[in-house]
């Protein structure tokens, strides 16, 4: 499993040509869409789609990624490749990972 999330602004920024605007409306887009984007992993788990549960955690996937969090996005990855698999094994403990791992970004974004 990864590690606790570090914000590292410099990437982030430097994709984004420096524009901190573009940076902070980000944030507030994550924050705005954190528990939703939670709750629809969730149920895409809990309803037994793997189709469904596979594009959740690619979402979850690109949204890691944009704050340059690549253990979560990775572990995402992970999810997103073995529902593509129909592999449905150990899913419920990493898709709450996933959850957990959504809502400390949050909490880190919340804290700029």
């Amino acid at each position: 499993m990864a590690g606790n999330f570090k914000l590292d602004r410099g990437p982030i920024l430097e994709r984004l040509g420096g524009d901190e605007e573009i940076f902070s409306m980000m944030v507030e887009m994550f924050l705005q869409d954190v528990e939703n984007n939670c709750a629809s992993l969730g149920n895409a788990l809990n309803g037994g789609s793997l189709p469904a549960l596979q594009r959740e955690a690619h979402t979850i996937k690109g949204l890691l990624a944009t704050f340059s969090d690549d253990e979560g996005a990775a572990e995402a990855h992970g999810v997103e490749q073995q529902a593509k698999k129909g592999d449905a094994g150990g899913l419920p403990e990493k898709v709450a990972f996933l959850q957990a791992r959504m809502r400390e970004v949050a909490e880190v974004l919340r804290q700029l």
